[in-house]
């Protein structure tokens, strides 16, 4: 059965969190591309090397949305505890085709609980 486009999602962030690199790269097409406020169209073999790895920054890590917006376009807000102990929100615009993660975009929050 094949798998929906939120399920390939939450699939990713769970090898993320858990580092599992093996089952993370089969879910992630050999033509993707990554895109941050710090990275700009970065390629599969980029993402796996600077961002994958960065799992141990966080004390916790939650999804608070994955809601399909389209055919293929997955969009997914999420809130997590640094080390630091600061917390932040993002969401990711995430494109999954044919059961693969094709494109990321993430969008920078502010830190949750901040004051203006």
């Amino acid at each position: 059965m094949m798998k929906s486009r939120a399920d390939v999602v939450e699939a990713a962030f769970r090898y993320y969190w858990s580092q599992d690199r093996e089952a993370a790269l089969a879910l992630y097409a050999e033509d993707f591309s990554f895109t941050s406020p710090q990275d700009d169209h970065i390629d599969k073999a980029a993402f796996f090397e600077r961002c994958f790895p960065t799992a141990d920054r966080f004390v916790e890590h939650r999804l608070l949305h994955v809601v399909p917006a389209d055919e293929e376009l997955v969009l997914v807000h999420y809130e997590y505890e640094l080390t630091t102990g600061d917390r932040h929100r993002n969401v990711e615009a995430i494109t999954v085709r044919d059961g693969l993660i094709r494109e990321v975009q993430v969008f920078f929050g502010g830190r949750v609980g901040a004051r203006g």
